[in-house]
């Protein structure tokens, strides 16, 4: 198997060199170059055609929003991995809608961020824990000067998973159906329980049958 071909893009040093080490002796990475600078970044998808960049956006003069928007103009097969310590929740929702594959915070761990790489290379979408929270405060907050809203307080998505998991799909295979990573598949259904104040998976397949967002036409869970 091919190894993943990523480039690093990072204004800082100690970031690239970070990122560099976490990767270097994994075969299933190779890290075809640097950059530093947008134009810089720029020449070297062309050169490398990478399967992943590593993108910091919010590093002015030398990374922003347009440097992702000139990449998916200019390079629309290779996907984007953010990886960012920015917490301004707008500059994350203008960021997410440009289209990127997947966006991590600085503060996250080894394993998630391998995890990231992987499912970006493979066109998944993969967003850590605080980003999944605040696009589902973002959801929310549309619906709250609607005080007969009586719907139910899950997403789009996050009725997907229910019927996905209702019709006894397991989180690998839900991951498939939608495209997405089974890490996010698993966050997913983390903060479906929250919300729904569910302990058991048989509760949420009844919840599903009772909302009728599946057929009742399976034995119902002992």
């Amino acid at each position: 198997m091919r190894p993943i071909s990523v480039i690093l893009a990072d204004s800082q040093y100690l970031v690239r060199l970070g990122l560099r080490h976490l990767l270097r002796g994994r075969e299933q990475f190779r890290v075809v170059a640097e950059a530093t600078k947008e134009q810089q970044l720029l020449d070297q998808i062309r050169a490398h055609s990478p399967q992943v960049v590593i993108l910091d956006y919010n590093q002015p003069e030398n990374f922003s929003h347009s440097t992702v928007e000139t990449i998916k103009r200019t390079a629309p097969h290779t996907n984007i991995l953010i990886i960012s310590a920015d917490n301004n929740k707008k500059n994350i929702y203008d960021i997410l809608e440009l289209g990127v594959n997947s966006f991590l915070t600085k503060a996250c761990e080894e394993s998630e961020i391998i995890d990231a790489i992987r499912a970006t290379a493979r066109g998944e979408k993969f967003y850590c824990t605080k980003v999944l929270d605040f696009l589902l405060e973002k959801t929310f907050s549309k619906g709250d000067d609607d005080e007969s809203c009586n719907a139910t307080p899950l997403t789009p998505r996050e009725v997907e998973i229910v019927q996905l998991i209702a019709q006894g799909l397991i989180a690998k295979e839900i991951a498939g159906r939608l495209n997405l990573s089974t890490h996010t598949v698993y966050t997913h259904r983390k903060n479906i329980m929250k919300k729904l104040k569910f302990n058991s998976v048989s509760e949420l397949v009844l919840y599903a049958v009772n909302m009728g967002l599946v057929e009742n036409n399976r034995p119902s869970p002992q």
